[in-house]
């Protein structure tokens, strides 16, 4: 296994090298990584997979219910949802099942459930039921007041999505793909069959080449000479709820959709907080992922209005994350056989959920441009740490206390990370170079207190494995 965040890159050429790891582009790694004879890299701007909209969403599992009837997205979000459930129980991926309600406000958004009960129905899910208020009440007795009914979808689930992305790297890696990062794609050719992509580290070449580059996936494109779309980064900020308020929802709660996206929603998370967001604002900069105090306002008047009680419990974090917008009903993916070329864009909040479908569909393309995809050997089976509240943590297993005492030290008392969690995050396949990374390996400093309390001594152990 090949994990590099400096130095000069490899000079032979691979037989597949993938731009951006995100959820979509480590998904394709680990599905290339089926077939052990080819040559794969996978090459990272950042220092980390999962950097980008891969670490910042909202962590909802889809059915595909209220997609597109028809398209490209809706056939692998039906697909992929099935896969990645399957997935998460064998990887040990955190999935709560807990359903969602498109809540109708108005008059006007509930004459809107019928048709997407009869859109559910186009794509395949027959589970949707249109309730009136008296049933949504009794679902949720915490709502606001005024709501006229809701949309039942009892399919959907919230899931960790940062821990799926690493799940699909370490298979990757550990199946043989090469893994660079710090290797920000700043020109990028083809000339005489081989793709030339050159970064701060020096060139890699390639002869096939996937572009998974999420918000910069149009630039990418744009370099080998097409103009199919363009990316405009929307904004999503959202509110981080401490767990006390976890008792008030039971269910991701949606709006009605809009043009614009599903809106702001009120949802559980496999970590036990809730989230209120997204926003939905379509800037000019691909790096602004700051919270603002205009959009975190606007996001505790409209939560007033879905859930007024969320407003009295504690705030525990915000963030923000950038969507890959691109002004089209379906995703972009796109063979250029003259090329050897695959373009994945316009992958937006669904891609999570339709990663392993994308991955299979690529690699499809991928050999009809003429790659001998060899030899097919599913990569061994990862299992990862279990993160979330509906599985025990490793502080709360005698068997595995007593034959690691580190699993009973706990270090962030918030998030119950014990030492050895820390130490084995930190010796894994791809281990975190940055505290930050640490964080989402293991939720150390991801708790109410944010680090106060146990920041110096996450820092001084993540520093000593540094060396």
């Amino acid at each position: 296994m090949t994990v590099t965040a400096s130095g000069p890159l490899p000079t032979d050429p691979y037989d597949v090298a993938i731009v951006g790891a995100g959820v979509v582009g480590c998904a394709i790694a680990r599905r290339l990584a089926h077939h052990p004879s080819l040559r794969v890299a996978l090459v990272e701007a950042q220092d980390d997979v999962g950097q980008g909209t891969s670490k910042a969403n909202t962590a909802i599992l889809h059915t595909g219910f209220d997609a597109v009837p028809g398209s490209l997205e809706a056939r692998l979000v039906r697909e992929g949802a099935r896969e990645l459930a399957a997935y998460a129980a064998e990887s040990g991926i955190p999935v709560e099942p807990v359903g969602a309600l498109l809540v109708a406000w108005d008059q006007e958004q509930l004459a809107a459930l019928p048709r997407l009960a009869e859109k559910a129905e186009h794509n395949e899910y027959h589970a949707a039921r249109i309730l009136d208020a008296a049933d949504l009440y009794d679902r949720e007795p915490h709502l606001g007041p005024g709501a006229l009914g809701a949309l039942h979808v009892p399919g959907e689930s919230v899931i960790c999505p940062w821990t799926t992305t690493l799940a699909y790297a370490t298979q990757a890696v550990r199946g043989g793909v090469d893994l660079h990062l710090n290797a920000p794609v700043e020109q990028a050719g083809h000339t005489h069959g081989l793709h030339r992509l050159t970064t701060p580290r020096g060139p890699l070449h390639a002869r096939r080449l996937v572009n998974a580059a999420g918000l910069h996936a149009d630039t990418l494109d744009r370099r080998l000479g097409h103009d199919d779309f363009t990316v405009t980064p929307r904004r999503g900020q959202l509110i981080v709820y401490d767990r006390f308020a976890r008792a008030l929802v039971r269910h991701i709660l949606l709006p009605v959709p809009t043009a614009l996206g599903k809106g702001v929603l009120v949802a559980p998370t496999v970590h036990g907080n809730v989230l209120l967001g997204p926003t939905a604002e379509d800037l000019d900069d691909k790096h602004a992922t700051e919270s603002t105090a205009e959009g975190l306002h606007g996001l505790r008047e409209q939560g007033r209005r879905i859930l007024p009680a969320l407003l009295e419990e504690e705030v525990t974090a915000v963030y923000a994350g950038l969507r890959a917008a691109t002004g089209h009903d379906d995703y972009r993916i796109t063979a250029h056989p003259g090329q050897g070329y695959v373009t994945v864009g316009g992958i937006r909040s669904t891609g999570l959920t339709a990663s392993l479908a994308i991955a299979a569909h690529v690699t499809g393309l991928l050999a009809g441009l003429g790659l001998d995809l060899g030899p097919w050997r599913p990569p061994d089976p990862v299992r990862m740490p279990g993160l979330g509240e509906s599985c025990p943590r490793p502080h709360q297993r005698p068997d595995l206390v007593a034959a690691d005492p580190e699993y009973g030290t706990l270090v962030c008392h918030c998030e119950r990370v014990s030492r050895g969690e820390i130490r084995d995050a930190l010796a894994g396949p791809i281990p975190p170079r940055s505290l930050d990374g640490l964080r989402r390996r293991t939720r150390a400093r991801a708790g109410r207190c944010q680090g106060f309390y146990c920041g110096a001594e996450v820092r001084a152990l993540f520093e000593e494995a540094q060396g």
